[in-house]
């Protein structure tokens, strides 16, 4: 019987965790606490163990598929094991480039390795993938035609605070990803930027009631172009993808921003640390707080000026007495990803989220019922 092991309980697990065991597949649940684990899903399963790499080893068979909620720099060390021992592997992370090197052995393995398959990567993914094709396919399309390409993800405050943010995840992650420089695609041209407070812009959302939010370009967009499959020879405008928040942002946060500036070695690293239990404390969500996550992929096409094909998806997602907008919105996909493994639909390789248009559509519409609003924005009409 192919067993589905599930490393980690934290905060963003536990939505697709429940509905993989309520659905009747066999899961074993790993956590370094296991009395945390049995709070979460203690109510669904008995199948609760103490983690560590030597005893999922020991547990694994050929055939079974692990899931990896850890932190990111475990998930290498785990496919790896996953790869060697003949089982699937899935996490929500960006695929690192250890993680693409697998890719040999894990098809000689007959193994599929899947990441980026939760909200921001993930969801995001699945929306271009549909925006290109949906474009491809439209009387519009033209080779010549000029491209735009933007998505924006953020969790924000449901109910907004003076910080202007609230912190669903790590704040020292928070912190380390402002101190990461971005590369885009602006005016037909690559931008780097190694601050992301130079680059803050605003965006008005295409939500039933229209509102302004402040972004910002985050890592190097500039692969996705291909993972996007956007033909080498399209003229490309602007291609970002980049982080959301609230309006007021920018200005709540000028003093962080000056302090992260000064930062650097060891002591640095420590007062990040410092920074972040501080901001844990006081802008951290309160029992039953609802949280927020709003997510915008947009593609655009212009001839001669003028705007010939122009569609987003607009995501509006907010917490509710089941648990965190965040928290369904990055497990549920990995769930959906785990299913698809089991039955083929993902074939053995290191893969991000699917492109298959079938597949596409089909979490797509799962997706649509974990948010309250999820819409595809013809601009146009």
């Amino acid at each position: 019987m192919t067993m589905i092991h599930w490393c980690g309980t934290g905060l963003s697990a536990i939505p697709g965790l429940r509905r993989l065991i309520e659905a009747g597949h066999p899961v074993t649940v790993w956590n370094r606490t296991p009395a945390k684990a049995r709070e979460a899903v203690g109510d669904l399963t008995d199948a609760i163990r103490a983690y560590s790499l030597p005893d999922l080893e020991a547990a694994l068979a050929p055939g079974d598929l692990v899931v990896s909620m850890l932190p990111a720099d475990q998930h290498v060390a785990i496919a790896t094991l996953c790869v060697d021992k003949g089982a699937h592997f899935v996490s929500s992370s960006y695929i690192a480039p250890e993680m693409r090197a697998l890719e040999e052995a894990a098809r000689a393995a007959g193994v599929a390795l899947v990441n980026e398959v939760g909200l921001d990567p993930g969801i995001d993914h699945l929306m271009a993938h549909d925006l290109v094709a949906d474009y491809r396919a439209s009387p519009a399309f033209d080779a010549a035609n000029v491209l735009s390409f933007t998505s924006y993800c953020g969790g924000v405050p449901k109910v907004a605070n003076p910080f202007r943010y609230k912190f669903s995840w790590s704040p020292l992650g928070v912190l380390k990803a402002l101190r990461s420089p971005s590369r885009s695609i602006q005016n037909h041209a690559e931008r780097v930027v190694s601050r992301p407070w130079d680059a803050i812009s605003g965006y008005d959302a295409p939500l039933p009631e229209a509102e302004a939010f402040e972004v910002y370009p985050n890592r190097d967009s500039l692969p996705f172009l291909a993972d996007y499959r956007f033909d080498p020879a399209w003229q490309v405008k602007e291609f970002v993808r980049g982080t959301l928040r609230l309006t007021g942002w920018a200005e709540a946060w000028a003093p962080v921003f000056a302090e992260i500036e000064t930062l650097s070695g060891p002591e640095g690293d420590a007062r990040l640390a410092e920074m972040a239990d501080g901001f844990w404390r006081e802008n951290a969500y309160a029992e039953g707080e609802p949280d927020r996550v709003v997510l915008f992929v947009s593609l655009k096409a212009e001839r001669d000026g003028k705007v010939v094909w122009h569609k987003t998806w607009a995501m509006d997602a907010w917490g509710d007495a089941s648990g965190t907008a965040m928290a369904r919105l990055v497990s549920v996909p990995v769930s959906l990803a785990v299913e698809a493994v089991l039955v083929g639909d993902i074939p053995a390789g290191v893969h991000a989220a699917p492109h298959d248009p079938r597949l596409v559509a089909e979490w797509l519409g799962k997706v649509r019922g974990l948010a309250q609003v999820m819409d595809k924005v013809d601009h146009l009409n």
